[in-house]
């Protein structure tokens, strides 16, 4: 049986992750603190990366879910 994709989505709220966003070369990383059903999050303490450097705080964060390439586990 597979997992929908909210389903292991859901499964990462209050840890760490990283976000690619479509229409730019950077990653945001922060603790997700909600996700609906949409696939819009909510980030906290979440830093912009550039070419694998964290470049600025943005601190807590609404992401429009079609605006998402991947969502992973941030490396500890």
């Amino acid at each position: 049986m597979a997992i929908l994709p909210s389903k292991k989505v859901q499964s990462l709220v209050n840890k760490k992750i990283q976000v690619e966003m479509k229409r730019g070369k950077y990653v945001l990383e922060g603790v997700l603190r909600s996700v609906d059903d949409y696939m819009n999050l909510h980030l906290e303490d979440t830093m912009e990366i550039l070419d694998e450097e964290r470049t600025r705080k943005l601190g807590s964060v609404l992401l429009r879910g079609n605006n998402i390439v991947f969502i992973c586990p941030a490396k500890e």
